[in-house]
C-alpha cells in the first residue's frame, strides 16, 4: 500500500496498489467545489499522468448525500466584470478537459446528488457507477439562470443526445438512477454506498489489468470523433447569461433561500 500522495481538507487523494482515489471532501456543503478544488483536481490529474505506476483512478464524494453538487455558489458573489464569467467557464473547460484526457481510465463512483459542475465532472470520466439514490442533472434554469459552456453542452450531448439534454435542462429536473442508466448517464447501478465502493474498486482493478495502450487508443479515438470547439466559441452565450439581471437575481435568491423572479433580461 502506498502512503497518501496529496491530501487537503477539501479534496483527498490517495494511491493504493496502483489505484488512485480522489474524494471531494465537503460533505457539509454536499461536496460543492471551490475554485481551489478544481485547480487541485487538475494538478492531481497531471500527477497521475506522470506516475506510470498508477493504472486507474476513482473519483467519489465524501458522506452519503452527494458526489458533488457543483461549484460553491457563494464564490460567484465575487464576479464584477464580464471577464470574470468568461474566466470561470474557461477554467471549468480547462479542468474538465484535463480530467477527460487523463492518461488512465477514470471511474466516477456516484452516490446521491450529482449536479451542475459535479455532473460535468462525472460526464468527463470514462465510466460512471451510481447507487439507487443517485440523481444527476443541471438544474440551472430554476437556480441561477446561467448556462453551460459549449464544451460542456458538447460533452453531455455526446453521452445522451440533444433531445435529452434539452429535456434535462429545460425541465431542470434531476434524472433518477434507473433512467440515468437507460440513457447512458450511468454505466451501472448498485444498491447502496457500500456496494458502490466495492464495485468501483472491482472495476478499477479490472481495467487496471488490461492493455494500457488499448485503453489509451480507445480514449483518444472517442475524443477525436467529438467536435472540438475553437477558443471563444459560445462566449456570447456565457456573457448573455452571466452578465444578466436574471443571474444576479438567481444568485441572490439561491443564497437567501427564496424563489427567483425571472425577467429574461
Amino acid at each position: 500500500m502506498n502512503a497518501p500522495v496529496t491530501a487537503t481538507e477539501d479534496l483527498l487523494y490517495v494511491v493504493e496498489d496502483g489505484i488512485a482515489r480522489l474524494t471531494f471532501n465537503r460533505p457539509q456543503a454536499r461536496n460543492a467545489l471551490t475554485f481551489a478544488m478544481y485547480e487541485q483536481m487538475s494538478a492531481i490529474c497531471e500527477t497521475v499522468n506522470a506516475d506510470r505506476s498508477i493504472k486507474a483512478m476513482i473519483l467519489t464524494g465524501a458522506g452519503d448525500k452527494a458526489f458533488a453538487s457543483g461549484t460553491d455558489i457563494s464564490q460567484f458573489r465575487a464576479f464584477k466584470t464580464p471577464q470574470d464569467a468568461l474566466d470561470y467557464e474557461n477554467r471549468i473547460d480547462r479542468v474538465l478537459g484535463i480530467l477527460e484526457t487523463c492518461r488512465v481510465p477514470t471511474i466516477a463512483a456516484i452516490n446521491g446528488a450529482c449536479t451542475g459542475g459535479g455532473a460535468g465532472i462525472a460526464a468527463s470520466c470514462d465510466l460512471r457507477i451510481g447507487t439507487r439514490s443517485t440523481r444527476i442533472g443541471f438544474p440551472i434554469a430554476r437556480t441561477l439562470g446561467n448556462c453551460l459552456s459549449m464544451s460542456n453542452v458538447s460533452r453531455i450531448t455526446a453521452l445522451i443526445g440533444p433531445a435529452r439534454v434539452k429535456d434535462m435542462i429545460f425541465t431542470a429536473r434531476l434524472v433518477e438512477a434507473e433512467e440515468a442508466a437507460s440513457v447512458g448517464l450511468l454505466n451501472e447501478v448498485v444498491d447502496d454506498l457500500a456496494a458502490l465502493d466495492k464495485r468501483a474498486d472491482e472495476t478499477a482493478r479490472l481495467v487496471a489489468g488490461h492493455a494500457p495502450l488499448t485503453l489509451s487508443a480507445t480514449k483518444q479515438a472517442v475524443a477525436r470523433l467529438q467536435k472540438r470547439l475553437m477558443h471563444g466559441e459560445g462566449e456570447d452565450l456565457i456573457l448573455m447569461c452571466y452578465t444578466s439581471q436574471d443571474f444576479r437575481e438567481g444568485l441572490d435568491a439561491f443564497l437567501t433561500k427564496r424563489a427567483p423572479q425571472w425577467r429574461g433580461q
